[in-house]
């Protein structure tokens, strides 16, 4: 009997260790397993979204006079052609737009907007209105917000108010023409429903946006105003049916989200911690887009004129390689269900916390203080080379397009690059090597025939990420002119690998190892 139990231990013990063996060969399977994206360049699904980049932010007007700022964007332009730029404080006082003499008559001043705007409309880039802050010598209160101090409160005048609205949008007519202006898009106010953004109620925002949108529309009818700017998803049931119930216009939706369990930082100092779920800011587009339909105006617009990762100008991760790929997943999973998503923001020379006293300091920007090419600049430049025809493509990770006889594929891995319940500015300054993930096995069938130029491009850890070499040498508060340019020549863009390659059968072929959050953008260019 003892014989018979201790061979049924053995027979046990041996099923276990197979058991075990078997595990272990699939876990070292899936981590060698190839990704396939197989594409048909005859397989089209349609025309490519350029949701990613009907629009883009930037930190205040006043800092859109800098020379640098300036220059900044026009590079910018250049890589990725954005059609629209909003920002704050276009009627703060350092735009010197408003101001009443000792017995309260109002004068009004355009020169300053008229120096942005013209400056934006030379590098073919249309201004998303955003009205707001309010004039200290039209405001019914002293709150401000931010380093410079844009008043929150409501007006003291309705009345005044409305003719400020009205002259600023005539003026906009009389010196761009208003077929020009027709395509803007006028947004009151910024987060109403955070109070230091507003100094007051809903039914405060609601009277302040009817009387902005009534006022405009007084000037012409066709042009688009909408609100409520809202952070979070926010208010946007409320918002259009009180538009609906009360008759007053509204042309579009707009709101905001981040990827964060914190949301407003003035001035730099809270901890952000990343939601735990990956796809929070995609659902929270879903989620608008869904109370949109429930709504009275159901086809209306919806645009987020603000998005990141984080809403602090003080959270490292907007500096990383994983920000770069955790873009690219947003906006594939986010651009079906909106009409813009305005990224927030284009430059680091933003200044709500005061002016950043390092070169990189978790700013929003896609390009540092010294104009220094961080990885989501690519994210955004890639996306823009794609051509403008998508292939129909199953892999969630990646775009292959196509123009005349040239095909691009953007591909990259999301890993999500936190721990549960750990804080951005605890962990990202930390050295952030990337694992290996399963490679990637890129067919496209049915490309025509003949000699290709192939381009292969790469962002990832040491890879166009110049923070990585920042953080190496300590986070200096300050660097030279050869560590500018080291930095600059690190995030150059140039290609990984540039080869020509001849197709005959009308398929091609290529693999690549992939590592946590890599980005690979290869363009066959038919010579």
């Amino acid at each position: 009997m003892k014989a018979i139990l201790l061979c049924s231990k053995k027979i046990k013990l041996t099923a276990m260790l197979m058991l075990a063996s078997v595990a272990l060969h699939l876990a070292a399977f899936a981590q060698t397993a190839q990704r396939h994206i197989n594409v048909d360049v005859n397989n089209v699904a349609g025309n490519k979204s350029n949701v990613f980049n009907e629009c883009i932010g930037a930190g205040r007007a006043n800092e859109g006079l800098r020379a640098d700022w300036q220059q900044q964007l026009t590079m910018i332009q250049k890589d990725m052609n954005f059609k629209y730029i909003r920002f704050h404080g276009l009627l703060n006082d350092d735009m010197h737009v408003y101001v009443e003499d000792k017995d309260g008559k109002p004068a009004y001043n355009w020169q300053y907007i008229d120096k942005l705007y013209d400056f934006l409309l030379s590098v073919h880039i249309k201004p998303f209105v955003e009205l707001g802050f309010m004039p200290n010598d039209l405001a019914s209160g002293t709150k401000t917000v931010f380093w410079w101090r844009g008043n929150v409160t409501k007006p003291k005048s309705y009345e005044k108010w409305d003719e400020l609205i009205k002259k600023l949008v005539t003026h906009f007519q009389e010196r761009y023409g208003k077929a020009e202006v027709e395509k803007w898009y006028f947004e009151v106010w910024n987060e109403p429903d955070l109070s230091g953004f507003f100094d007051g109620t809903q039914a405060d925002y609601f009277e302040l946006y009817a009387h902005t949108a009534r006022a405009i529309k007084s000037v012409s009818p066709t042009l688009r105003v909408g609100g409520p700017a809202t952070s979070g998803v926010h208010w946007i049931t409320d918002f259009l049916n009180y538009c609906a119930q009360n008759k007053v216009p509204v042309d579009f939706t707009s709101t905001h989200c981040y990827a964060t369990t914190s949301s407003l930082d003035e001035f730099g100092i809270r901890k952000q911690k990343l939601k735990p779920d990956p796809d929070s800011l995609s659902n929270d587009i879903r989620r608008a887009r869904q109370q949109i339909k429930n709504s009275p105006f159901k086809d209306i617009e919806l645009h987020f004129t603000e998005w990141n990762t984080s809403p602090s100008s003080r959270d490292p991760i907007h500096d990383t390689y994983q920000n770069a790929s955790f873009v690219l997943n947003l906006l594939k999973k986010g651009m079906p269900y909106t009409n813009s998503m305005s990224y927030w923001t284009f430059t680091d020379i933003f200044e709500e916390a005061g002016p950043a006293v390092t070169p990189f300091h978790g700013g929003f920007g896609l390009l540092n203080l010294q104009a220094i090419k961080k990885p989501t600049y690519y994210s955004y430049k890639f996306m823009n080379e794609l051509g403008k025809t998508e292939l129909k493509n199953e892999d969630t990770h990646s775009f292959v397009c196509k123009q005349d006889k040239n095909v691009q594929a953007l591909i990259w891995d999301f890993t999500f690059p936190v721990k549960p319940n750990e804080f951005d500015q605890d962990h990202f300054y930390k050295d952030q090597p990337s694992a290996a993930k399963p490679p990637v096995e890129l067919s496209i069938a049915h490309v025509a025939n003949g000699k290709y130029r192939v381009e292969l491009y790469k962002v990832g850890y040491g890879f166009n990420d110049p923070f990585t070499k920042y953080a190496s040498w300590g986070s200096p508060y300050y660097i030279s002119v050869q560590q500018v340019n080291e930095l600059n020549k690190i995030s150059s863009g140039k290609p990984l690998s540039v080869s020509n390659v001849s197709i005959s059968n009308g398929t091609y072929q290529q693999k690549l190892a992939m590592r946590d959050n890599d980005i690979y953008f290869v363009k066959l260019i038919h010579l």
